[in-house]
C-alpha cells in the first residue's frame, strides 16, 4: 500500500478511545489493512498482531468465509427493524449459540458490544427478581480489577478504578469481591467465601447478582483459583443470587472452548459474549440466558412486549450474517480443538521470557498471557507505554497494554512457528526497554 502522508492537523479531530492522543498524535500507529495473523501499515511494514486485535480476531483477520458472508448479505438487506420483526438468520445464530452454550443457556439477547451486553445482563437480573416477588434485589456484587466495558452499569460492577474515578460510581449498592490475582493456583478458592462475607453485610434479599470474568482479560490475563468459580456457583445457588460470567473476551475458543464455562465446569445463570462471535468483523454482542429466566418473562397477554429493552441494531443482518459464517469456520477448521492443542507451546513460549529485563511475572492460560512488567520509579505505565512504541515501531508486532501489563492472546490460527515469533520479538523488546 502506498505511503500515507498525514499531516498533523488531520489527526486532530478524532478522540481516540482508551488513548494517549497527545502521544499519539506526535506519532501515529497507522493500520490500513489485514490478513490472518498480520496487520499492515500505510508505510508497507507487516506488524504481527500477537493480541487478536482487542482479543476478537480469533479466527484471524480478513478470513474469506467470513468476509464474502458480509459482502452478500449487504447485497441482499442493509437493515431490519429489530423490533417485532426479525431475519430468519438470526434465528440460525441463537439457535447455534444455544448448542454451544452448556447447561440450560438456551435463550440470547443481542446487542452490539461487550458493554451493552453487561448492561443488558444487569437489566434482566433486575426484571426477573422484581417478576419473582424480590423487586429489593437491586445490589450487584463484581470484583476488583474487573472488566465489564464502560456503560454505568459495567464501570459500577467493574473493579478498576480509572475507568470510573472520572464519572463515579452511578449504580447504587454495589460491592467486590477481592481480586484473585496469581496463575491459576492450586489454592485461592477460598476466596470466593468473601461472597458469603458480603451476603451477610448486605442480606441475600437484597442482592441481584454476581458478575465475574472466568479469566480477567483487560486488567492483565488473571486466572482463576481452582475451585474458585465452583464455590461462587455454590454459594449463588444457595442464597437465589443470580451469577452471570463475563465471557466478552474468554468466548469462542480463547480458552479452547465455546464458553469457558465449560472448561471451568460452571453453568451460570448469563453469559455475555461479544469480539469472537465475529472474528471482530462486524460489531455484535449478545447475553445468553438460562431457560428459566426466560420462562419466568414469558407471562401476561402474549401481545404485551415481555422485556421493554433492545437496541436499533440487535441482530443486525450484516452482524448476524459475520455470526453465522464465523461460527461455521470455527467448527469447520476445529480451531477451539486448536487452541487446546496449542496451549502448552505457547504457555511455554511465553514462561520462556522469565528472567528477562524488567519481567515480574507471566500468566499463561488457554491462548491468553499477562507479562507484568516492573513499573518505573514513580512513573507507573510509562514502561508499558515504551513497550508498545517499541513492538509497534521496532519489532513489527502489535501487542496489548494493561498499564505495565503487556497482553498476548492471539489468533486461534496461529502456528507453533507465529508463537515462536512472538517470543522472540517480545524478548528482542524487553532488552530494549529503559
Amino acid at each position: 500500500m502506498p505511503p500515507l502522508d498525514m499531516k498533523p492537523n488531520e489527526l486532530e479531530s478524532y478522540w481516540m478511545p482508551f488513548t494517549a492522543n497527545r502521544s499519539f498524535k506526535k506519532r501515529p500507529r497507522l493500520i490500513s489493512g489485514a490478513k490472518d495473523m498480520n496487520f499492515f501499515t500505510p508505510d508497507g511494514r507487516t506488524v504481527l498482531d500477537a493480541t487478536s486485535g482487542l482479543y476478537c480476531v480469533n479466527a484471524g483477520h480478513c478470513r474469506e468465509p467470513i468476509v464474502k458472508a458480509i459482502q452478500e448479505a449487504a447485497g441482499r438487506l442493509d437493515y431490519s427493524p429489530a423490533f417485532q420483526f426479525a431475519t430468519p438468520s438470526v434465528f440460525e445464530l441463537s439457535n447455534q449459540l444455544a448448542l454451544l452454550a452448556p447447561g440450560d443457556l438456551d435463550y440470547t439477547l443481542l446487542a452490539n458490544s461487550g458493554s451493552e451486553a453487561v448492561d443488558t445482563a444487569m437489566k434482566v437480573a433486575l426484571s426477573y427478581h422484581k417478576i419473582n416477588g424480590q423487586g429489593a434485589r437491586t445490589r450487584f456484587i463484581g470484583r476488583e480489577r474487573g472488566y465489564h466495558g464502560v456503560c454505568f452499569g459495567g464501570i459500577s460492577v467493574g473493579g478498576m478504578v480509572n475507568n470510573r474515578k472520572a464519572f463515579g460510581n452511578m449504580i447504587q449498592g454495589v460491592d467486590h469481591l477481592q481480586t484473585t490475582y496469581n496463575r491459576e493456583p492450586e489454592w485461592g478458592a477460598e476466596l470466593a467465601d468473601e461472597l458469603v462475607r458480603l451476603i451477610g453485610l448486605h442480606d441475600a434479599s437484597t442482592i441481584a447478582a454476581v458478575i465475574v470474568e472466568p479469566v480477567q482479560g483487560s486488567t492483565g490475563c488473571i486466572p482463576p483459583p481452582k475451585g474458585y468459580l465452583k464455590r461462587l456457583r455454590e454459594i449463588t445457588e444457595q442464597h437465589g443470587i443470580l451469577l452471570i460470567f463475563d465471557e466478552v473476551i474468554t468466548g469462542f475458543g480463547r480458552l479452547g472452548y465455546a464458553f469457558s464455562a465449560e472448561r471451568f465446569g460452571v453453568v451460570p445463570d448469563m453469559i455475555t459474549f461479544a469480539k469472537g462471535i465475529t472474528s471482530g468483523s462486524v460489531p455484535m454482542s449478545g447475553v445468553m440466558v438460562r431457560k428459566g429466566i426466560y420462562d419466568a418473562h414469558m407471562s401476561g397477554p402474549d401481545y404485551a412486549v415481555e422485556l421493554f429493552h433492545g437496541f436499533t441494531y440487535s441482530g443486525h443482518p450484516l452482524a448476524v450474517a459475520a455470526a453465522n459464517a464465523t461460527l461455521r469456520l470455527y467448527k469447520d477448521e476445529g480451531l477451539f480443538e486448536r487452541a487446546r492443542k496449542l496451549e502448552k507451546p505457547f504457555a511455554e513460549a511465553m514462561m520462556s521470557l522469565k528472567g528477562l529485563p524488567h519481567v515480574a511475572d507471566i500468566r499463561p492460560i488457554g491462548m491468553m498471557c499477562g507479562i507484568d512488567l516492573e513499573s518505573a520509579a514513580g512513573k507507573v505505565g510509562q514502561r508499558g507505554y515504551e513497550a508498545l512504541e517499541r513492538a509497534f515501531f521496532e519489532h513489527d508486532l502489535y501487542i496489548r497494554l494493561a498499564t505495565d501489563t503487556i497482553v498476548t492472546a492471539p489468533p486461534l490460527i496461529a502456528s507453533e512457528t507465529d508463537i515462536g515469533q512472538i517470543r522472540d520479538r517480545i524478548a528482542a523488546l524487553l532488552k530494549t526497554l529503559a
